[in-house]
């Protein structure tokens, strides 16, 4: 069995929980962390750690904070860890003299069972398009995006109310079994890769962005309602509530789907005391979570207590 020398590349929490699997296998050495530089963030713009910077320091792991990947300062500070190996979660695109500088080379965890969804948000984009399953996979890295020699990968169901967050939680445990069983394969060098092969209409994961955060109500029920809860609670699905002379963008985090035949007009709200109901294609979204400019999330049941809309509302 060889010994690993392990140098871990993350950045969210995400990779937290992978980064905390490793080092409780105890039988192997993290010698080295490397994350996101701090930045500001907030209204304070104050300066905020990574979540993996949270955890190495708190661990008393060495860690190193690269601007630019390659620096020939980081360079040398990464060569001197004497790494063997890399393991990168959600972190940025390596340039090849890092991903080819261990011995055992670097491998990648991404949150799909590639080669579908390569990309910035694979579980966002998952739910948005209505997949029945997802999963993780590992894979040593090359020099394009999520391309490489695939080690394994490991499935699960998505539930039909799940929305990314809960999703997200699920995959950092199986990220934990695949990342485990990788290490034991390289340790043993017991590793069998199998090469990705581009599929005729492969889903791509784009990176989010207000556009594709908009909702689109033209669509039907079921498009609208993976959408809101694909993108929630982060970064959240987006819309415009307008009410004759008056409109606010609202972000949607909570809704309920109700199939229902209808004849009112695509987009009109109906409130009332405590319920929020938009009519769709096909039926109801009821909005049980949302947040209004200036407001914290609330429900829609407190929302309706301090606001009042008139027959007119409508959302686009």
């Amino acid at each position: 069995m060889k010994s690993l020398r392990i140098v871990f590349m993350g950045t969210p929490e995400f990779a937290v929980g992978i980064l905390d699997a490793i080092v409780k296998e105890k039988k192997y050495e993290v010698v080295g962390v490397v994350t996101a530089p701090d930045k500001p963030a907030g209204r304070g713009q104050k300066i905020k750690y990574s979540a993996v910077k949270e955890y190495a320091l708190e661990k008393g792991l060495r860690l190193l904070q690269p601007t630019n990947l390659k620096d020939e300062f980081f360079l040398k500070e990464l060569s001197s860890l004497d790494a063997n190996l890399q393991v990168v979660v959600a972190f940025r695109m390596l340039p090849a003299l890092v991903w080819k500088m261990p011995e055992l080379g670097t491998f990648n965890l991404h949150a799909s069972l590639l080669p579908e969804y390569r990309g910035a948000a694979p579980i966002n984009w998952a739910i948005i398009n209505g997949e029945a399953k997802t999963g993780v996979t590992t894979f040593f890295i090359d020099d394009k995006i999520d391309t490489g020699a695939m080690i394994l990968s490991k499935e699960t169901s998505i539930l039909p109310n799940e929305n990314a967050g809960a999703l997200h939680d699920r995959l950092i445990k199986l990220g934990c079994e695949a990342v485990v069983e990788t290490l034991e394969k390289i340790a043993n060098s017991n590793v069998t890769t199998v090469l990705q092969k581009d599929l005729p209409e492969m889903k791509t994961a784009y990176k989010l962005d207000r556009d594709n955060c908009k909702v689109d109500f033209d669509r039907s029920i079921d498009a609208v309602y993976n959408q809101i809860r694909g993108l929630a609670p982060y970064p959240a699905a987006y819309c415009t509530f307008v009410d004759q002379e008056e409109q606010w963008s609202v972000k949607l985090y909570e809704v309920e789907k109700e199939d229902a035949l209808h004849e009112l007009p695509i987009g009109k709200v109906e409130c009332t005391k405590k319920e929020i109901r938009i009519a769709l294609k096909g039926g109801f979204l009821n909005v049980k979570s949302l947040q209004f400019p200036g407001k914290k999330r609330m429900n829609a049941s407190e929302l309706l207590n301090g606001m009042r809309f008139s027959e007119y509302l409508k959302v686009e």
